[in-house]
């Protein structure tokens, strides 16, 4: 399993963090699966004295899933693999380069106006 996740970490532009929102991609040795999900919702579990977090996610596969998992913040930021049914599993959010303030090379940047006008 540290192979497969040292190749994806080659080809894919992970985060550090992982957060509401994000598009996560999991991977297991057996079966063997790559999968994306989004992050609906994290909790933290107040039931245990380790940051143990309560992720809502939905498989992105058809039919879309919904699911929960449990996951330490080692384990849901990449740095740890897992065990589910006693198979390693890896969970890592990718970057989606969501920075808006980047402009593509002779492309300008529209400006456009809300509608609203300052009141002093």
């Amino acid at each position: 399993m540290k192979d497969i996740v040292i190749e994806l970490k080659k080809i894919l532009p992970f985060k550090d963090t992982t957060e509401i929102g994000d598009i996560v991609l999991i991977a297991a040795k057996e079966p063997q699966m790559l999968l994306y999900a989004h992050i609906d919702d994290i909790k933290r579990d107040s039931t245990r004295k380790d940051e143990w977090w309560h992720l809502h996610l939905t498989m992105l596969a058809i039919p879309l899933q919904k699911t929960a998992w449990t996951l330490r913040t080692p384990q849901m930021t990449g740095q740890e693999l897992f065990t589910m049914e006693g198979e390693e599993r890896f969970f890592q959010a990718i970057d989606m380069g969501g920075d808006s303030s980047t402009v593509l090379p002779g492309r300008r940047h529209k400006t456009t106006k809300t509608g609203l006008k300052r009141v002093k």
